[in-house]
């Protein structure tokens, strides 16, 4: 199972599909080979970092971390562990599609059978289209017309009920040791050497059930009046969940359901259809890059 951009358990179509019948192998993988002039930030790097420590101490610290290019580390990894299947929830970003595709024809040439799932978005960009199956350009036609209009979100998936994890041996040869990378999370030195990102760590909390969290207390105490509340940054009304769904550690469809409960039992019909548009943004967003 390759981790991306769903650090997280519940909710994760890529992980519930390799824990079915599989031993699995989870896998993640820090490729600023591929990224290039897109890669992440300072502020970003130390949020990782965090979010990789949580999602790792969900998984009885067994996540292999690597760093480098994954278009070479994840057959290498096939091979060397003789993997039959691997499963990845599917990224829209030009360079990530053009490296996936070549990462899944050279996987698919060696035997290994290749899942991806759409584990990020509501809608994907090419199952919402005008009549004559263009793409839109503008949101409010996009969203009100063609989203809403379009299937339901499917409802949020639970924890795999089983999730047997396989690790490799701990006493690896060298050889092999090279042949798949840097590995572990400090390893990847994503925390600045001067520690600006101390505020940050004080401010924040990371992780699948922190993001969870913050979900439930915008709903209880900012939901209620968001359509005003949210252009005022000191106040709850501002979800402040961004960072948790950029980094997957929560799932829009989690989002976008648990709201909907929520704004019938609040009676707040005119704030919770604000809400639900501004994760049409976010998918907007990603439309307009797929596109």
């Amino acid at each position: 199972m390759w981790f991306r951009q769903d650090l997280r358990l519940s909710d994760n179509p890529a992980l519930i599909a390799a824990a079915t019948d599989h031993d699995v192998l989870p896998v993640y993988i820090l490729d600023d080979d591929n990224a290039q002039a897109w890669a992440m930030g300072g502020a970003s790097r130390c949020w990782l970092h965090e979010s990789l420590s949580s999602l790792n101490a969900s998984l009885n610290n067994q996540l292999l971390v690597l760093k480098g290019d994954a278009a070479q580390l994840i057959p290498q990894l096939a091979k060397r562990y003789k993997a039959k299947e691997i499963s990845w929830n599917r990224c829209y970003e030009p360079w990530r599609i053009s490296r996936d595709t070549s990462i899944k024809a050279d996987l698919s040439a060696a035997g290994v059978n290749v899942q991806t799932f759409n584990g990020s978005l509501l809608w994907e960009p090419w199952t919402v289209t005008k009549a004559d199956k263009s793409p839109y350009q503008v949101f409010t036609p996009y969203y009100r017309r063609g989203c809403l209009n379009a299937a339901d979100p499917r409802q949020p998936l639970p924890v795999p009920d089983t999730l047997s994890l396989w690790s490799p041996d701990t006493n690896l040869a060298q050889t092999d040791l090279a042949c798949i990378g840097t590995t572990g999370i400090d390893s990847l030195t994503l925390l600045p050497e001067i520690d600006w990102h101390e505020e940050i760590q004080a401010t924040w909390k990371v992780g699948e059930r922190a993001a969870q969290q913050r979900l439930a207390d915008f709903l209880d105490a900012g939901l209620v009046d968001y359509r005003e509340g949210r252009n005022f940054p000191m106040k709850a009304n501002v979800s402040r969940l961004s960072p948790h769904l950029h980094f997957g550690e929560i799932s829009p469809n989690q989002a976008w359901h648990q709201a909907k409960i929520a704004g019938a039992h609040l009676q707040a019909e005119d704030d919770l259809d604000c809400f639900l548009s501004e994760i049409g943004w976010r998918e907007f967003s990603y439309y307009l890059l797929y596109h």
